[in-house]
């Protein structure tokens, strides 16, 4: 039988969208395979919390799967699979009679069928063919670096399956990436469905994002805001040294043009100074502020 989403992620068929991504949230993160290497009976929980966040995590799927339109693996039911809850795998009730004839009274097809038939003139024929594979959705992690810059990472989904994922500089926690022809495969030949990568940010101790800015502090010794001088500074692309002027004080901030997120117009990177004394006892500087 098809799995019951609701149940696979713990939630009321009434639970918001923000609760039943909470849930998703913690049982992807429990059960992910890096957190539980070599646990096959995890490894299927986990696939089975990412296809129940396929059907919930989409609107028109959920609706659809309330409605009886779909079953928990995403497969149709009702009448598009020919009988009310008659397809393959389908959750509801199959409607047969003895001679295994169609039980609404037609040698074939369902009632809808005939009347629009009548209705215009001609027979309505049923949609066929290979149909495409169901969607597959992760939860990655990526680092913030990688988000600023834009990387190309290989990531290990759920099916132990190791993909080389293209990160655009620029995204952001929430967004989700499309990888074509990565999801499950056809049941009748069609095209396989897509691998849809959530995507979460790791925080950053160094960087703060504004928009396409960055901003940070940048500790300097007290002889080079009053001289001036240059400092090393760490941006996600490397080191660059920095100018700070003489007499600079804590708080102003200077700015570094087009070390911020990479995006064909790249942002700045605007450092904050604090100035930070190399030695708060020692006797040179004791006296400097004792005007000895």
């Amino acid at each position: 039988m098809a799995l019951d989403p609701y149940k696979v992620l713990g939630v009321d068929r009434s639970a918001s969208e923000a609760e039943i991504k909470k849930a998703h949230r913690q049982k992807a993160k429990d059960l992910h395979p890096d957190q539980n290497p070599d646990d096959p009976k995890k490894l299927e929980a986990f696939k089975q919390v990412s296809q129940a966040w396929d059907i919930l995590g989409d609107k028109e799927k959920r609706a659809k799967f309330d409605r009886g339109e779909i079953d928990g693996d995403g497969n149709p039911t009702g009448f598009g699979g020919g009988y009310p809850g008659g397809g393959p795998g389908g959750g509801g009730q199959r409607w047969e009679t003895r001679g295994g004839g169609n039980p609404f009274g037609g040698a074939q097809g369902d009632p809808f069928e005939d009347i629009l038939s009548g209705m215009f003139g001609g027979g309505r024929s049923r949609r066929s063919g290979p149909v495409k594979g169901r969607d597959v959705r992760y939860r990655v992690t990526i680092d913030f670096a990688d988000s600023v810059t834009g990387a190309r990472r290989r990531m290990t989904m759920a099916d132990n399956t190791a993909l080389d994922v293209n990160i655009p500089a620029g995204i952001e926690s929430g967004q989700t990436l499309r990888l074509k022809s990565q999801g499950q495969a056809s049941p009748n030949g069609g095209p396989p469905g897509d691998a849809l990568l959530e995507v979460e940010v790791k925080p950053s101790s160094v960087w703060e994002r504004d928009g396409k800015d960055l901003r940070m502090s940048v500790p300097i010794d007290l002889k080079i805001a009053v001289l001036g001088g240059s400092v090393e500074v760490k941006t996600p692309s490397g080191p660059v040294t920095l100018k700070v002027p003489a007499g600079s004080n804590t708080g102003s901030q200077l700015r570094l043009r087009g070390k911020g997120v990479q995006t064909s117009t790249p942002g700045n990177l605007y450092a904050r100074l604090e100035i930070v004394l190399d030695d708060p006892k020692d006797d040179g500087l004791k006296a400097w502020a004792e005007g000895r």
